[in-house]
């Protein structure tokens, strides 16, 4: 399985995207790595490591697309940046199966669309994380971001590549799908809402288990949150940031307190790791990009080598179970003007 990994992509890149997939290949001898980007600095950085070889090639890319470059244009005119010339070996090759990039989302999402192109019946590719639920099952969240205004068309594909996402990536059979909205009965909401409602009640592709409210997303009573890539974005910026919050509250209670807060503290070590490591995005690969024609894996701009080989892991987990080809079974078949 051959994966193709920006090397450029990422605060930390390429150094902490080499090292990655370095990992990658000795963790699964199965992985075979493709890197894009400065071929002098990735083979500086391959120079200090122990690894096979004959399992990681590098492709020179002499640009790199910045955060602050508008993605269409800078798609369209840097030709030898390391995201285009990665989508160009994607397609050009049968054996690459998948893509990996901490770069710009906006990029990567755009040349997904225009190097690769939708699977036929797809109104619009979706953004889609796996969050952690208190159950401990994950939660699909679909979309966050890659479609800010949205149709009830779009939401239902949503729902059926979501379902299609959680059962390759968290092994679940028929995938509860809630619609989140601002209210669990089936009146509440917005037009979008109203109007996507019943089109998820009545589409025999996916389990609709009614609306989720948004205190509800990480219960664990849903596989699959559907929503528009403005809300959904809202919502995963907002649970981050509760998290981080949180997280910093117990600690400065826990130094304020003296030092029976510091032996309690030190008592529930363990039960803090657990829950950082469960948050930690470092530990749990990228948002995968559904409704292209290969595996699309978007890690965080800010991962570092665990989070890039868990990225690289997820991608192969996911070709492997040809989530592309289940994406494009299940999305009903017939064109629509959102197609064009």
């Amino acid at each position: 399985m051959k994966i193709i990994v920006d090397a450029m992509g990422g605060d930390h890149a390429p150094e902490q995207v080499v090292l990655g997939a370095v990992d990658a290949t000795v963790e699964d001898k199965d992985v075979f790595i493709t890197l894009v980007g400065d071929e002098k600095a990735v083979k500086d950085i391959l120079a200090e490591c122990v690894y096979d070889e004959s399992r990681i090639e590098v492709i020179d890319a002499k640009e790199v697309i910045s955060n602050d470059e508008s993605p269409t244009v800078a798609i369209k005119q840097k030709k030898d940046s390391s995201l285009v010339k990665a989508y160009e070996a994607l397609m050009a090759s049968k054996d690459a199966e998948a893509f990996v990039s901490a770069g710009s989302t906006g990029a990567v999402l755009v040349g997904a669309v225009l190097k690769m192109g939708r699977i036929k019946g797809v109104s619009r590719p979706a953004l889609a994380p796996v969050l952690p639920t208190l159950k401990g099952n994950g939660v699909v969240l679909c979309d966050c971001g890659a479609n800010a205004d949205c149709k009830p068309t779009y939401l239902l594909h949503f729902a059926i590549m979501a379902s299609a996402y959680a059962s390759a990536m968290l092994g679940v059979e028929n995938p509860r799908v809630g619609l989140l909205n601002n209210g669990v009965e089936e009146h509440k909401g917005n037009d979008l809402m109203k109007e996507t409602y019943p089109l998820l009640k009545a589409d025999e592709h996916i389990n609709f288990v009614g609306n989720c409210e948004a205190r509800d997303i990480l219960s664990g009573d849903f596989d699959v949150v559907v929503c528009d890539g403005f809300s959904g974005n809202v919502a995963l910026k907002t649970a981050e940031g509760t998290a981080n919050t949180m997280l910093k509250l117990i600690k400065e209670g826990i130094y304020s307190g003296g030092l029976k807060y510091k032996l309690g503290a030190l008592a529930l070590k363990p039960v803090f790791k657990s829950v950082q490591k469960k948050l930690d995005y470092n530990a749990n690969g990228g948002a995968c990009f559904l409704g292209v024609k290969k595996v699309v894996v978007k890690s965080h701009g800010a991962s570092k080598r665990n989070s890039i080989k868990a990225s690289i892991l997820q991608a192969k987990l996911l070709a492997e179970n040809n989530i592309c080809d289940k994406i494009g079974q299940a999305i009903p078949k017939k064109t629509t003007e959102d197609e064009e």
